[in-house]
């Protein structure tokens, strides 16, 4: 059996739980902060783009003008030791200025908590926003660092050999959250 292979266990979250999950996250968002004025949503790259383009859909009808942008963490993140000259970095996208604003950071999954910390970091960079927050569609639990979601979709408590795959468009056809498990190895 090919190493890295993974199979399907089951879909925890079909696309109407996803939009229903996004919905409930912009009424937090909006329930959490005394104004919207000063709200901006950040996606990480990848699947949190769609996520906080999604969200930011969602508060625009809830009546709240929301600016929004992307993050690539790829040069913050604390587990890579050096970035070969090949790697492909994706150009970080904010195109306002963070200093005194409520950011809302987005990510499909939390995990270990680095690629918060890393994001986190990457917001500093720009300047000094009034509150950074975080928004996931899922949080898996094993945390590494003492991150918690503010917003949260589902919580889908995991096993370390277990593996959360947030499909979403444009990257997938369909959108729904899977849990997948690594097929034991044979000898």
């Amino acid at each position: 059996m090919e190493t890295g292979v993974r199979s399907v266990n089951s879909v925890v979250m079909d696309a109407v739980g996803m939009d229903r999950a996004l919905m409930r996250i912009a009424h937090e968002i909006v329930e959490k902060n005394e104004s919207t004025e000063n709200l901006c949503v950040v996606g990480i790259k990848r699947r949190g783009v769609p996520l906080a383009q999604i969200i930011r859909g969602n508060l625009e009808k809830l009546g709240a003008s929301v600016q929004t942008g992307s993050l690539d963490i790829t040069l913050y993140r604390d587990d890579v030791t050096a970035v070969s000259e090949d790697a492909h970095v994706n150009e970080t996208q904010i195109d306002f200025d963070v200093n005194g604003k409520i950011i809302v950071i987005v990510d499909d999954v939390l995990y270990t908590g680095r690629t918060t910390r890393a994001a986190i970091d990457a917001v500093l960079a720009f300047g000094r926003p009034a509150k950074i927050q975080l928004a996931v569609l899922v949080d898996r639990g094993h945390r590494e660092l003492p991150i918690r979601a503010d917003y949260v979709g589902k919580n889908i408590p995991t096993s370390k050999d277990e593996f959360i795959r947030v499909n979403i468009p444009p990257y997938e056809d369909i959108a729904c959250v899977q849990i997948e498990k690594r097929p034991a190895e044979r000898h």
